[in-house]
């Protein structure tokens, strides 16, 4: 039986978002040795898109508030992207400090 998934974010800087998973987005964590986080994350969904080749997958975190998310990040010096909508939900883009870019979104779907 699956009881859980393991989402992997590859990064040139992975401490430096280690750090802001735990110390800016405050997500539990373990420490799986040598300085390795783990993280907890919230209750998650899948989604399959169609695009023109596999391998390309994206994290995109939910809240149930965007603008009310996005004035709690700004108090810790975070700067998000202008919101965009779409259908499925209103998007913003926070950039990691190791250069990435982590999606923040209110869904507009119905929630399994």
């Amino acid at each position: 039986m699956i009881s859980g998934a393991h989402f992997v974010i590859n990064s040139t800087d992975a401490e430096a978002d280690r750090t802001f998973f735990r110390d800016v987005l405050g997500f539990k964590h373990v420490d799986a040795g040598h300085g390795w986080l783990i993280f907890a994350l919230p209750p998650a969904e899948a989604a399959f898109h169609p695009a023109e080749k596999n391998g390309g997958h994206a994290l995109y975190l939910m809240c149930d508030d965007l603008k009310a998310e996005m004035a709690a990040l700004a108090t810790k010096n975070i700067t998000c992207s202008e919101v965009q909508e779409a259908r499925w939900g209103s998007i913003t883009r926070i950039r990691l400090p190791g250069g990435g870019d982590l999606h923040l979104y209110q869904p507009k779907h119905p929630r399994p």
